[in-house]
């Protein structure tokens, strides 16, 4: 199964919508093997966003990201990291589709709620920052056999 990186950030998690975040990849099947709630140090910030670096923006997405605890996920599927993108929806909330946590619950680009990985290598990368293989838990749960073939 394939994992990815999933990110509740500050808005999201002041704005009290961490569960329903997390019943929308549930009731889409998802497993959740990794859950914490973080507060960032800027140090993770910095290496979490380290591909914006050089972007007028980098400074400001550090300090929003450590100005409120986190809640840090992993979810493993079938095309996790595809199908959670759709679930996330476009960065900009305003061009999010509606049914998609950005469409629904976004309302400005600086404050988006979520984010998830775009990629398999990045979901490695990003997963190895935030988690131990020691807080990953590697379970089979009775639905499987109920989602695939």
């Amino acid at each position: 199964m394939e994992q990815t990186f999933i990110m509740i950030k500050p808005d999201g998690v002041q704005r009290h919508l961490v569960g329903d975040i997390i019943k929308r990849f549930e009731a889409k099947g998802f497993g959740l093997v990794g859950l914490k709630m973080v507060s960032v140090s800027r140090e993770l910030a910095e290496k979490h966003y380290a591909v914006h670096k050089e972007r007028p923006f980098f400074s400001g997405l550090v300090d929003f990201i450590i100005s409120s605890p986190v809640i840090a996920m992993v979810w493993e599927g079938k095309d996790v990291i595809a199908a959670a993108r759709k679930l996330i929806g476009a960065t900009n909330p305003l061009a999010a589709e509606p049914g998609t946590i950005r469409g629904d619950y976004g309302v400005d680009l600086g404050r988006n709620l979520i984010h998830g990985s775009d990629a398999p290598e990045t979901a490695k990368q990003e997963i190895s920052l935030w988690f131990t293989d020691e807080e990953l838990v590697a379970w089979e749960p009775s639905r499987l056999t109920w989602l695939y073939e």
